[in-house]
């Protein structure tokens, strides 16, 4: 049962939540834990913009940021006596929730277990949901793990819709 759990991080508190979910789960079961990352169109274009006063390359930035996130899940599961891997998909071949199907396809895992923000409304329909598209195309079970109320409300607290003139134009 839930030998091979795949779980995809990103560095956000939610995704912080899914990993302790997952590795309580592993712990339980003897299980072993896959880490996966995604750096994507979207987050390279971030990458960019937060990185626009910097000389380098914004690719080798997010790698390194990605192996050290990914370092440090595979150091939280093996201190609560996990065994854990991981496997950073940085081709651009795909949305985030594409990667991660196929990865819970090609290892092959018997469950995913993430963190999801629980967005509803407008949040929702503007940021979308990677949890929901994961869980309607996952061919394995699919773990969702909320985050609590209090970082839901401070993640639809930060989303605002534009004002004034731009929002006018």
């Amino acid at each position: 049962m839930y030998q091979r759990i795949l779980v995809p991080v990103d560095g956000s508190s939610t995704s912080s939540h899914g990993l302790g979910e997952a590795i309580r789960l592993a712990k339980v079961t003897a299980g072993r834990l896959r880490l996966i990352h995604v750096i994507d169109e979207l987050s390279f274009a971030l990458a960019m913009d937060a990185y626009s006063g910097r000389t380098g390359d914004w690719l080798d930035e997010l790698r390194a940021a990605a192996a050290r996130l990914l370092e440090e899940g595979e150091a939280r599961a093996a201190a609560e006596g996990v065994q854990a891997d991981s496997v950073l998909c940085d081709n651009f071949r795909g949305a985030v929730p594409d990667r991660v199907t196929a990865e819970a396809a090609s290892w092959p895992a018997d469950l995913i277990v993430l963190g999801t923000h629980g967005r509803r409304g407008l949040g929702r329909m503007v940021m979308g949901s990677s949890a929901e598209q994961i869980l309607r195309s996952a061919s394995v079970p699919v773990l969702l793990v909320r985050a609590p109320e209090s970082h839901a409300k401070a993640e639809a607290a930060r989303f605002t819709m534009p004002g004034g003139a731009v929002a006018s134009q």
